[in-house]
């Protein structure tokens, strides 16, 4: 047994150093997390399902950042939540890391490259000339429905597994086909989810379930937000806060990800505001397809599209830009920050496990109407076939968007080598 003397004589060790290298160590491996978002939002093409694929091999398998399980529940979460879920998904790892400073690192560089191609697409559709521009995009656009059909069949493939979820995509998909109007889309998705939720009971009760503590401030902060935008943008006429209110609103309403994006954009710009063509709108929605990182970047190109009227040329295209960024990327993100919190309790909960399938299904039958809505402001075109007799013709957009389904469904062609390739055709034909 020691004595006191021998107590005394045993050195201590100091504590700053270890808290210089624990804090050294953390700067490291918040860098090195910063590296690899910046990787992903590089190479990350194919949206939410091939992006959780990258992170999971990258993330989990190599860096180790978190386990497969902790990522799979975060993935679910943002599924939950409106906005863009790859976004939410990487940036909630990020502030698990190393808090709030370092998620906002990260949403910054996993939105940036995206966000500054669609931003420079933008600005140059305003400034070639249109035909030629129309010309080089005529392949683009039916291409672009091709992927949107495609990511139809692969969202139905993974969550449609009931009668009920059929019956919810069926009719959200005949809803939203024939009333094109901009609140049906967020009723429905709650709607779908109020039907199963009544079905709670054949989910498992889950034990012992810990107390449920909720934080508020992120959630009022999306709140505050969300009716002071809604205040502004009805009783001012400057445009960039109208702009903000219209991308922030749709970034609080949608479920589903890029593809459930692109309807209610559509519906809200194109048919109902006129800030741009169906054309155009189509040729984003090609070249961010085409492009790795969030698709919720194509805000960025509308944006810079709909400030062409204010007469501020490149700057208030370039202010367009940043505020449909913004305006569509933030509230997914403050409430990701709210959710996160208190998700461990959450998730316990038999109804919030039921409601995730009629969401899940509702935004399917989303995906199938916005195939069919954004396929008919194409042009009828006919491809005249070689050696044939006269009149033996085939229609073209069809064709194409059966061949890009069929190329996406063998999966061994990326997409930016499709788009790449209709963008050649038409420089060449044109």
């Amino acid at each position: 047994m020691p004595t006191d003397s021998s107590i005394r004589a045993t050195p201590t060790v100091p504590l700053a150093p270890l808290r210089r290298e624990g804090r050294r160590m953390r700067r490291n491996r918040n860098f090195i997390f910063l590296k690899d978002v910046a990787g992903l939002a590089c190479t990350a093409f194919g949206g939410p399902q091939a992006h959780v694929a990258m992170m999971l091999r990258l993330l989990v398998a190599k860096r180790r950042y978190l386990t497969a399980a902790e990522l799979l529940e975060l993935q679910a979460l943002c599924a939950l939540l409106p906005g863009p879920t790859s976004t939410q998904t990487i940036t909630a790892i990020g502030l698990r890391l190393g808090g709030p400073n370092l998620a906002y690192l990260t949403l910054l560089i996993w939105c940036l490259p995206a966000v500054i191609i669609m931003t420079v697409a933008g600005l140059l559709l305003s400034h070639v000339d249109g035909g030629r521009t129309a010309q080089i995009v005529q392949f683009v656009q039916p291409v672009a429905v091709g992927f949107v059909a495609f990511s139809a069949y692969r969202i139905a493939e993974k969550v449609i597994h009931t009668k009920t979820s059929v019956a919810l995509m069926v009719a959200a998909a005949m809803v939203a086909y024939f009333f094109q109007l901009p609140w049906v889309l967020p009723v429905l998705l709650l709607a779908g989810g109020s039907v199963t939720t009544l079905r709670y009971r054949k989910h498992a009760i889950v034990q012992d379930k810990k107390p449920l503590q909720v934080e508020w401030a992120n959630f009022g902060l999306w709140l505050g937000i969300f009716l002071g935008a809604a205040l502004l943008g009805h009783y001012t006429e400057w445009l960039p806060m109208r702009l903000f209110e219209n991308f922030y609103r749709n970034g609080s309403l949608v479920f589903g990800g890029g593809q459930v994006l692109a309807p209610l954009l559509f519906a809200e710009f194109v048919e109902f505001k006129h800030y741009l063509t169906s054309a155009e709108f189509l040729s984003g929605l090609g070249m961010v397809q085409a492009l790795p990182g969030p698709n919720f970047a194509f805000a960025s190109y509308i944006g810079a599209l709909a400030m062409r009227p204010t007469g501020l040329g490149t700057t208030g295209q370039l202010v367009g830009a940043v505020v449909g960024a913004l305006g569509i990327f933030l509230p997914g993100i403050f409430l990701i920050f709210f959710a996160i919190r208190f998700w461990d309790g959450l998730r316990q909960y038999r109804v919030v496990k039921a409601s995730l399938e009629g969401v899940n299904a509702v935004s399917a039958g989303l995906v199938c109407a916005a195939a069919l809505l954004l396929y008919h402001p194409l042009a009828d075109r006919m491809l005249d076939m070689p050696g044939c007799p006269p009149g033996w013709r085939l229609p073209l957009n069809p064709l194409l968007v059966g061949i890009t389904f069929l190329v996406l469904l063998w999966e061994r062609i990326p997409s930016v080598a499709i788009i790449g390739a209709a963008l050649l055709a038409g420089w060449l034909v044109g």
